[in-house]
């Protein structure tokens, strides 16, 4: 699954606005049905306590969906492509008001020490999506840098079940929506939000700040938000 199209709803007036039960199911069954989809992930806010950061309220909501090839992932934001349907902002009240932002990218998984799940029936996977939006000096040398020794260290978080990390491509779409052009976005995984705060205080960050000082030149910082996953599959449910 090589590409991710990655759209978040921010609700810039109301940052305790919550996603409906009854929008989060139409959602879901939208996504279910989208050619070419091989998994989606579906994301409502959760916290969680870093040593160094606080980013402020997680979106309202965000969604990864996954795709094998780029113009399978084009055709279904195309003009006449399936997920128009969720342009449709009467369709979806506890949407409304919202700031909409997209952007495909391209999907880098690497390695971790256990990915098996050990989440209590009644929890959600929570994730630490993470978005740089700036610019760097020298865009191969950052990832150069980034991909080569950023990921190495995220692995030794304690719990960690899963890790990708994105780079930009382009992409043609006719959402209504805005397009941005982050340089990159990393997603981590965790059993819990409370899993989640147990990595973030760890001597692991302390390394992975460590490491964040050596990157080569850039704009913009980062910004990280802990997020309640949903994972849908079409022919799983």
């Amino acid at each position: 699954m090589r590409f991710s199209y990655i759209v978040t709803f921010r609700h810039e007036n109301d940052p305790t606005a919550r996603l409906s039960s009854a929008d989060l199911e139409a959602i879901r069954t939208v996504v279910l049905g989208t050619p070419g989809l091989r998994l989606a992930h579906l994301f409502t806010p959760e916290s969680a306590r870093d040593y160094y950061t606080d980013d402020g309220p997680s979106p309202l909501f965000m969604m990864q969906l996954k795709f094998n090839e780029l113009p399978e992932l084009e055709a279904a934001v195309a003009a006449n492509g399936h997920l128009q349907q969720l342009a449709d902002a009467s369709a979806l009240p506890s949407l409304a008001g919202t700031h909409v932002t997209q952007q495909v990218m391209v999907t880098r998984p690497f390695p971790v020490i256990d990915a098996r799940a050990d989440a209590a029936a009644d929890t959600l996977p929570c994730s630490y999506l993470v978005h740089y939006p700036g610019q760097a000096a020298d865009l191969n040398a950052w990832h150069s840098y980034y991909l080569s020794h950023h990921p190495q260290i995220m692995k030794d978080f304690p719990g960690i079940r899963e890790i990708e990390i994105f780079s930009r491509v382009d992409w043609c779409d006719a959402m209504p929506w805005e397009r941005v052009a982050y340089m990159q976005r990393n997603k981590l995984v965790f059993d819990s939000a409370a899993c989640l705060t147990d990595a973030l205080q760890s001597d692991v960050r302390h390394r992975m700040r460590a490491d964040f000082e050596q990157f080569p030149p850039f704009t913009g910082s980062n910004a990280h938000f802990a997020m309640a996953t949903h994972t849908v599959a079409p022919g799983r449910e």
